[in-house]
Parts: C-alpha cells; structure tokens; sequence
C-alpha cells in the first residue's frame, strides 16, 4: 500500500513497523498508533491492541515501500532518507531524492514521476544527475563573481588600501548581489545595465561609470582567462549618463591662498595636524603621499625626501624603480616645520602619527577635517586641490617652466624627443623652485605686497611659429 504521512511522522529508529495480515485490515486507512515500550530485546514482537500497529526492533536500517520504485529509507538513528530504485540495462540501480521531512512525500513521489519520464525517453536518471552535478561545478568556477574575485586579487589588491576597498565596496553592494552566480558567458549586456542603472538611480553618476568600467576588465579578464567570449560592458558604451567634468576644488588667485595661510598659523587642532597642514602647501604632494610619509624616506641635511609615488600611469611604459619615486627637494621653511615634528614623532615611523596610536598614520581625513573646522567649504578647498592650487600660482605668478612644474606633481613628462624624463630630473632646478615657491608663500602670508607678474607683450613671431619655418 501507498504510505502515508502519518505513517512516516509516527516512526522511529531502531523499531520497524509489521504490517497487519489482510485478514485483520478493515476499510480505510489503518489505525496507526505510536509503539509502546514492551519490547524484550531484538526480533522481539511488542505487546499489541486492536489500534495499536506491530513493531519489532532493529538495528539494521529497513525500507518503507510507497510504489512504482519509491521507498524511504529508515536507518537506526531516525534518519529517513527517499530513495528511487530502477533498472537499466538488466541491473538494478538506486538514485537518491532527499531527506524527509525536508523533501515531503508529495514532493518524493513527483521527483519519483520525474525519473520515471526520464527512463521512458531512454535516460538513466542517475547518470542524468553526476552529468548536471559536474556542469554546476563548472558553471560555479566559471560564475561572475569566481571570475571577478581572481581579477580583484590579481589586479585590485596591489593597489592603495584605500582604491582597494572602493573597489570591492562596488562589486560587494551593486554587483554580486545580482549576478553572484551567472556563467560569465551567460551574463546578457541587458542584465549588467540593470545593475549599473540601479546604482545610477541614486544618483551616483560617477559610481555607476566606475562600476561599468570595473565589470569590463572582468570581462575582459575572463576572455583573456578561457571564461567568456566577449566584453558585453562595450555594449553599453553610451547607455548611462554622461558625467559632467569636476575638477578638485581649490583656490586660485593669490589673496585667497593667502587667507588660507593665515588661518592654518592660527588654527587650535592637534600639533600634528597643524603641521602637515602646513608642510602641505610646501611640497604639493597627494594627501596620501603626505599622511603616510615615514621618517625613513628623509634626509634632512640633504633637504630632500625620496617618496614612492602613489599613482602611476599603467597607460604609459614606465622603468622600475626610476619611475616609482619621485625626489622632493624641500625648501628651508619645509625643513624647519621637519625638523619641529621630529621632536614629537621621529621616534615613530610615520612623520604624522594618529592621534590615538602612534604606530599608524593620521587618518584619511584630518587635513580635510581641519579644513572644515576653520571654516573652508568643500566649493572653496580640499586635501587635494593644493595641488591644483600650486601649479597655477607658480605658472601664472612665478612664470616657472611647466615641466619643472608636472615633476615636482609626480607626473610623467615627455621630452621633445618622445622619452620620459626620470624623477630625479632637474633637481638643482626643482630645488630652485620649492624654495622660490616658499619664500613667495611667506611673502602672501606676511602681507608683503606681491606684485602681479606679467608678461611682456609679444612682438616676435618666432615665438609661436613651428621651427624652421621664419
């Protein structure tokens, strides 16, 4: 008969139910009540009444036929397990269909049907299911987000802790969510805009471009890796809204440096904040670069710090090491802010300690933070726009060579001639500068009055014609 799930609720390990003799069965489904305690050891019969079924006890794990090949498997502890038995080509096979209650008997007997339609159509239901279980193994080391964490490990973790955890925080939040466990090769160009439409919706324009960019050197990564074909993010060239160009803000002209001079001498943060706010004018590197600058990298005598640049141009070609650092001349009043810092911190390794542990850098945001404090917006000011600030004083003020200028910034300059000048360029030149730079600081700062450098008029052709041609 059909099993009921009453029947396998009421059992339990250890004791197999006997069903009655077809003499004693009346209408209807059987009476079925639980086991009583009366058994005297193994192959024991129990103690019955009229609603009462037999029980006997086991140790072996028994079968509970339901029909048409399906059973449940009881074994000693209680587990129940559905089991599919069949034959194929003259030997008899069992193919497993879960574990009761998770799988219900209705749910059994529909997985049972299944593998039944299987064996009709000349399918062997278990070798159906090792063919499916290896192509999801497949699929999973082939899935978007297998793909994607190679391409972060190898190409995202390198990097600055800070652009490392910017770049994770997108795939975490915006894109494993909807595509964790698609085939890369399956992922369509419609399911990649959903996700990145999603995160233009809020209203983060630059986010979603970034994200765009980061899902196409996956992609791409998997192309190069056996994984997918193609880089579908090129579809979309042109589906999200244009940014609108932004620039660091900063100031320009030199009555508002000078403001910004007068407040940093008079600001009451922590002495370590104060001073690398003052240094930072000074040597114009990134806030980056000037937060983790270690003692280590100073020759103070020399008047000069060897910095590991934090930002490289993979689109250009670059020579190890020449190409990594970058020497910053320091002028006198750099040396002396330098030197005032070491009496506190020079027996650490970072030259501006947190203010809590002296063993690490002060945090991302402090400059910024000082910034608010005594009043400089987000339009008028950040960490950053120093540098934008210094190169257009210089330039427009000081009438200082641009070149001289992109290398103190740590960019890479090309030569008339198509070669790249190394870091170490041009010091003597550089060192001139820092400290004509200073010393014009000081002079704003001071109220000095500071004449507007303006050029001569030009009258000489030569001056903007291609050589060779006057």
């Amino acid at each position: 008969m059909p099993l009921t799930d009453l029947e396998i609720r009421n059992v339990k390990g250890g004791q197999k139910p006997v069903k009655p003799s077809s003499s004693n069965q009346e209408s209807g489904p059987p009476k079925v009540s639980k086991p009583k305690n009366r058994t005297k050891g193994i192959g024991a019969r129990s103690a019955k009444t009229d609603d009462e079924p037999e029980f006997i006890v086991t140790t072996k794990p028994y079968k509970m036929a339901d029909g048409a090949g399906l059973y449940l498997e009881v074994d000693p502890s209680g587990g129940k397990y559905w089991r599919f038995k069949y034959r194929r080509a003259g030997k008899e096979k069992r193919i497993s269909l879960g574990v009761y209650p998770a799988v219900s008997l209705a749910n059994a007997r529909k997985a049972r049907d299944g593998c039944r339609n299987q064996l009709a159509q000349g399918i062997d239901p278990g070798v159906a299911r090792k063919a499916q279980t290896a192509a999801r193994a497949s699929g999973d080391a082939n899935s978007f987000e297998v793909v994607a964490r190679e391409w972060l490990k190898e190409h995202v973790d390198p990097k600055s802790e800070s652009h490392r955890k910017r770049v994770y925080a997108r795939f975490e939040n915006d894109v494993f969510p909807q595509l964790r466990g698609r085939p890369i090769a399956e992922v369509t160009a419609k399911e990649l805009l959903s996700v990145i439409r999603k995160i233009e919706n809020r209203d983060a324009k630059d986010t979603a471009h970034r994200t765009l960019g980061s899902c196409g050197q996956v992609f791409r990564y998997g192309i190069a890796t056996g994984r997918c074909e193609r880089d579908i993010s090129a579809d979309l060239r042109g589906a999200l809204k244009p940014l609108e160009e932004q620039h660091f803000a900063a100031v320009t002209t030199p009555a508002e440096i000078a403001d910004i001079l007068r407040a940093i001498d008079v600001y009451k943060g922590t002495f370590v904040v104060r001073s690398a706010f003052r240094l930072a004018p000074l040597v114009f590197v990134r806030p980056g670069e000037l937060r983790k600058a270690k003692w280590q990298d100073f020759d103070l005598d020399e008047a000069e710090w060897t910095l590991k640049l934090s930002k490289r141009d993979d689109s250009k070609p670059r020579r190890k090491d020449v190409d990594e650092y970058l020497v910053v001349p320091l002028a006198r009043q750099a040396v002396e802010i330098l030197r005032e810092v070491q009496a506190l911190t020079g027996a650490y390794t970072y030259v501006f300690t947190g203010a809590r542990d002296f063993d690490r850098p002060m945090s991302d945001n402090a400059i910024l933070m000082a910034m608010r404090r005594m009043g400089i917006t987000k339009e008028e000011m950040c960490g950053h726009g120093i540098r934008a600030t210094a190169r257009t004083i210089i330039v427009e003020q000081l009438h200082i060579r641009t070149e001289f200028i992109e290398l103190e910034l740590g960019h890479q300059v090309i030569d008339p001639n198509g070669r790249a000048y190394d870091r170490v360029a041009f010091l003597r030149e550089r060192r001139l500068m820092m400290q004509r730079w200073a010393d014009y600081l000081d002079d704003l700062k001071s109220g000095k009055v500071v004449p507007t450098l303006k050029p001569k008029p030009l009258t000489d052709l030569r001056a903007i014609m291609v050589p060779g041609y006057m």
